[in-house]
């Protein structure tokens, strides 16, 4: 079904959505016929993001309370999942992978944004970077292959993955 603007709705998810900030920005982009999935793991997050959303007049945002191993997304459905700071926070990242790969449709994307480990003046704790090899070397052995990566950001790496088309990765 198009919209008023001929193309077709996007749907689209942020896996550690915390408040909102990401989500209800891409649920203004989406437009009204789009969709946002909004996930996290603590509650009380997802009750102040709905609370936001409810602020700003959005209604095209869903949250989810999504598991450390599974981001509980819809299956085949999303365009594109988005990973703002928090791949290094997921104490089972091949899993949740795993998951974001099965929520994609097949010509979906990851954007994961990260702050650069190679970078020694980006005032974050070492334990919160990647670099584009540690990122890109967790993430392709899940099915996923790097697109583009882009560093117009001052801080963070902008690394947008498809999946992967190899006989390997389909076989995940």
């Amino acid at each position: 079904h198009e919209g008023d603007d001929g193309l077709l709705p996007i749907t689209v998810g942020e896996v550690g959505a915390g408040t909102g900030y990401v989500s209800l920005r891409m649920a203004k982009r989406v437009g009204p016929a789009g969709k946002v999935y909004a996930n996290d793991l603590q509650p009380a997050m997802l009750d102040l993001l709905r609370q936001n959303a409810a602020k700003a007049g959005i209604r095209n945002v869903q949250t989810i309370l999504g598991g450390e191993a599974d981001p509980k997304l819809p299956a085949g459905q999303l365009d594109l999942v988005i990973l703002v700071d928090v791949y290094h926070e997921f104490s089972q990242p091949q899993k949740m992978l795993q998951g974001i790969r099965a929520a994609l449709k097949p010509d979906g994307r990851l954007v994961q944004l990260e702050y650069r480990k190679e970078d020694p003046a980006v005032p974050i704790l070492l334990d919160h970077k990647m670099s584009v090899a540690e990122a890109k070397t967790e993430v392709e052995a899940e099915g996923f292959q790097l697109r583009q990566t882009i560093e117009s950001l001052p801080r963070q790496h902008i690394l947008i993955y498809s999946k992967a088309t190899t006989a390997a990765a389909a076989a995940k």
